[in-house]
């Protein structure tokens, strides 16, 4: 592994098995870290503040919008969310590969500021399998489960701009290929180049 660790991006439709994926993934593979993001939104049943994200309120994320605080930020189904610049390069200057889980949107403002990012996305099966999976979590009204399926419909398009597509059907079928995608990284020559050239070192003796 390199001195600096890898930037992940995983994009998925709302209800595409992206946060299940990455919990999972964060579990088997080490040296990852999840980037907490910061959000305006409430907290669900069960999350904590720091864990899931930051919860902060308008104003305090407003005033970090100003102060160019964030790596990317976003305003989606009404609230903000958006990703500590500081955080995740402070990770990856500790040589930790660091995972956003963040939509289409803020994947363009981290592609645009890091060409050397990692790029994964998630679809569902298909959008009726999505809109049923939406419905049984049971943590959103009918009108915004109407939202979330309308935003999903524009960012499955949106595929292509990623350099891995993850087809979410199975679930441990899935984690397995997002583990191989990670470690194949890895193995990538300019991150082995420094291990690379001490092992050169030892044939000169």
């Amino acid at each position: 592994m390199s001195s600096n660790g890898t930037l992940i991006v995983i994009s998925a439709p709302s209800g595409s098995g992206k946060t299940s994926l990455a919990r999972r993934l964060l579990d088997r593979v080490p040296d990852l870290e999840f980037s907490v993001s910061h959000t305006t939104r409430r907290p669900r049943e069960g999350e904590e503040d720091g864990v899931q994200y930051f919860f902060v309120s308008v104003a305090r994320f407003e005033e970090m919008i100003q102060a160019g605080a964030f790596l990317e930020h976003a305003r989606v189904h009404g609230n903000y969310y958006g990703t500590s610049a500081e955080f995740v390069r402070r990770r990856l200057q500790a040589g930790k590969d660091v995972l956003l889980d963040i939509d289409v949107q803020g994947a363009r403002q981290v592609t645009a500021v890091r060409g050397d990012l990692l790029s994964i996305f998630i679809l569902p099966p298909s959008a009726q399998v999505l809109e049923q999976r939406l419905r049984e979590r049971a943590q959103d009204t009918p009108e915004v489960i109407e939202r979330r399926l309308a935003v999903a419909r524009r960012e499955a398009s949106h595929f292509r701009d990623y350099q891995y597509l993850i087809i979410n059907e199975e679930l441990e079928k899935s984690v397995a290929e997002l583990q191989s995608i990670v470690l194949a990284a890895r193995c990538r020559t300019p991150d082995r180049s420094e291990r690379a050239a001490a092992i050169l070192a030892t044939f000169e003796r």
